[in-house]
């Protein structure tokens, strides 16, 4: 066995560690904790709009940012 013969079977065994990991994240058992963890950059967003119609306030610094200022 010489240094080709390792480099080959490396070859393979990434390869079929990279298919292993395509085949769990495709996986459907997975689909729903993927989804949750996809909605997480806007969980906050909604938080903090609820907090805000919670303590009163108006919504007149959402109705700014829709004016067009950049």
């Amino acid at each position: 066995m010489d240094i080709n013969d390792l480099r080959g079977l490396s070859t393979v065994l990434a390869m079929i560690a990279f298919l292993g990991v395509c085949f769990w994240a495709y996986s459907g058992h997975k689909k729903r904790d993927f989804n949750e963890a996809a909605s997480l950059p806007f969980a906050d967003d909604e938080a903090h709009i609820n907090t805000q119609h919670a303590n009163g306030l108006a919504n007149t610094e959402h109705a700014d940012k829709d004016k067009g200022a950049i």
